[in-house]
């Protein structure tokens, strides 16, 4: 199975970028990346060292809904090209990440997440696309649980 790693739309990217509120109605905050730690949500990659970030609230759901999480992420302050493919993406950085599973209501499939060494996540996101019931899968931080990337059947 081939998969795609799917950025945020550049749309709600480019809206966060020009001021508009987070899903929490705030401004996003911005600082400075030192070069690592700061994955970029749209590009798929590390803030360079010395440029801006974003810091805001993201809801990677289309409604809010009980399974909707709500976290922190990081976005590049400036315009990013949209990043994504069939290719594990540079941001993911640490040893091990968690994916999930979920419906085409947006809702967790139960027995689904788990932590995941990064050389594996392909292998994993391709067992849990196979099975019907899972839309698409979420690659989420196994230090804290924030948003990564969305992972989707190629088309």
């Amino acid at each position: 199975m081939t998969l795609t790693f799917t950025p945020l739309p550049t749309e709600t990217v480019r809206a966060l970028q020009s001021g508009a509120p987070d899903a929490h109605g705030h401004i996003p905050e911005r600082a400075i990346s030192s070069g690592t730690g700061t994955p970029c949500r749209h590009c798929l990659a590390q803030v360079p060292q010395g440029k801006e970030y974003l810091i805001l609230a993201h809801r990677p759901f289309p409604a809010p809904q009980p399974y909707a999480e709500t976290g922190p992420i990081f976005l590049c302050a400036d315009p990013c090209p949209a990043g994504g493919g069939a290719q594990v993406p540079a941001m993911l950085a640490s040893p091990q990440y968690i994916l999930r599973g979920y419906d085409t209501r947006d809702r967790i499939v139960y027995g689904t997440g788990g932590v995941i060494p990064t050389q594996n996540i392909p292998i994993r996101a391709a067992e849990l696309l196979a099975q019907r019931d899972i839309a698409y899968v979420h690659v989420r931080s196994a230090a804290n649980n924030c948003y990564q990337v969305r992972i989707d059947r190629a088309q």
